[in-house]
């Protein structure tokens, strides 16, 4: 499980999506998670899975890879399914038993709440698939960067952001040989009442803090040791800019949102 979790792992390419500029590839994700709930029919998430599946394709990254971003949070998608489908109103009930109430509005209403977290996590993978963490750092900043004025910490906001995406990978890798180490010692972690197993946790958590905050002190000296003094005056080897395909691939995200907003609330589809 802890190897299938891929956010904050970038994949190297020379693809359309990884030469597109951070800004534009955030404001697009930023965008696509508002159409998402623009969309209300299961013609619209139609429309939205292929548009993913379209940018995985442009993307070229490999298809099982993105699709894996989705298993470690399975649990949260199903349990939203049946939220929604035991407890949603409709008048189509299918089964009943004490306040729960299986409606096929409910099933509808779940499978849309379920998808939305699918297509958020499968966009939001892609975002840092496609770029690298230095980059992402600096298209962060960028966006943050007129705030400023009113006193956000543009460019230690940015930098931290992108330390705690760029440790995902670092952390779990460190997690799974912490648990391989105690099951080789005896430990057992998969036994026992849901009480047991949450105290057999504690040999990997207390090893885990450990190991991360060592990690936090080596990388604040190895800063430290570079004078590094935040975002002050501070210069890139290659600067920012727009290019006409990123005002393109700004302009089919706004072209989704109209054609969504349309189908919902236009034709009533």
């Amino acid at each position: 499980m802890l190897t299938d979790i891929t956010l904050g792992q970038y994949y190297p390419g020379n693809s359309v999506i990884h030469k597109l500029d951070p800004r534009a590839k955030i404001i697009a994700t930023l965008l696509f998670i508002a159409a998402i709930f623009f969309a209300d029919s299961l013609l619209s998430y139609g429309v939205l899975a292929l548009f993913v599946a379209v940018v995985i394709g442009l993307s070229r990254l490999p298809v099982l890879m993105v699709l894996r971003s989705v298993k470690p949070l399975w649990i949260i998608i199903v349990l939203t399914l049946f939220i929604h489908a035991f407890t949603g109103e409709g008048k189509d009930v299918l089964y009943q038993y004490s306040f729960l109430r299986l409606t096929t509005e409910g099933i509808i209403m779940g499978i849309k709440m379920s998808l939305r977290l699918v297509f958020l996590l499968l966009i939001s993978s892609i975002l840092t698939f496609t770029t690298s963490p230095i980059v992402l750092t600096d298209g962060i900043e960028a966006l943050l960067r007129p705030f400023k004025c009113i006193g956000v910490p543009a460019h230690e906001l940015a930098m931290m952001m992108t330390i705690a995406l760029r440790f995902i990978p670092t952390l779990i890798e460190e997690t799974d040989r912490i648990i391989k180490a105690q099951t080789a010692r005896g430990a057992d972690f998969d036994s026992g009442s849901l009480l047991q197993r949450a105290k057999n946790m504690l040999p990997i958590l207390v090893p885990l803090f450990i190991s991360a905050f060592r990690r936090a002190d080596e990388l604040a000296i190895a800063m430290e040791a570079r004078c590094y003094r935040g975002g002050e005056g501070r210069t890139r080897m290659h600067e920012l800019a727009y290019k006409a395909k990123d005002f393109i691939a700004l302009a089919i995200i706004i072209l989704l949102i109209a054609v969504l907003a349309v189908m919902r609330w236009g034709l009533g589809l």
